[in-house]
């Protein structure tokens, strides 16, 4: 999926929080996002993906946490 297809879907599916990533990663106010690897950003896997490798792509640097469930 192109940055201008995850967009587009984005746009589709009413998912104003996560353009704002987007849009804040290109204009360089987001250079590192924390997430739960488990959970991700979105519950589509293959928008996910996308997601996180057009973000990765504009810069932004990917910190992992753990789940505090998958401690225990």
């Amino acid at each position: 999926m192109t940055k201008e297809e995850v967009i587009e879907t984005l746009k589709s599916r009413q998912m104003e929080e996560m353009l704002e990533l987007v849009e804040d990663a290109e204009s360089g106010d987001l250079q590192e996002l924390e997430l739960v690897e488990s959970i991700g950003l979105v519950y589509d896997r293959q928008l996910n993906e996308a997601l996180i490798r057009v973000l990765e792509e504009l810069g932004v640097t990917m910190i992992y946490v753990k789940d505090e469930e998958e401690n225990g």
